[in-house]
C-alpha cells in the first residue's frame, strides 16, 4: 500500500465531515458563492460555515476570492479529482488484498 502522499490526510480529514461535504456540494451547484449565502442553505451559523470553509481551504480543497467586502468560495476541482483518484487506487489496493485472501482461504478448504 502507497505511502499518504503530502496533504492527504488533511484532504481526507476534510472530507470526513458531512457540513464540509455539503459545502462542497452547494459550491458545486452554485459555482460560487459566500459564507452567507452558504449560511442560508444549512443548519448552521454563518461563523461556522466560515470555520468550515476554513478547514476546506487549507485541505486546499476550497478557493476564497475576495469580492469588494465579501469572499467568493469556489471549489478547486484539481484537489477534489486528485483526492478522488487516490480513493480509487486504495480501494484497488483493498480490492486485490481481499481477493487474495479469499483464494488463500479457499485453497487452504480444498
Amino acid at each position: 500500500m502507497e505511502a499518504l502522499v503530502d496533504g492527504d490526510a488533511e484532504v481526507f480529514a476534510a472530507l470526513g465531515d458531512a457540513t464540509r461535504r455539503r459545502l462542497l456540494d452547494l459550491l458545486t451547484l452554485h459555482g460560487e458563492a459566500t459564507a452567507t449565502t452558504l449560511a442560508t442553505q444549512l443548519p448552521i451559523s454563518r461563523q461556522a460555515v466560515v470555520k468550515h470553509l476554513g478547514t476546506l481551504t487549507r485541505a486546499g480543497l476550497v478557493h476564497g476570492r475576495r469580492r469588494a467586502n465579501e469572499v467568493r468560495y469556489s471549489v478547486c476541482p484539481d484537489r477534489l479529482e486528485a483526492a478522488a483518484r487516490r480513493m480509487a487506487r486504495i480501494a484497488s489496493d483493498w480490492e486485490s488484498r481481499l481477493a487474495a485472501i479469499k483464494r488463500i482461504a479457499e485453497e487452504l478448504t480444498e
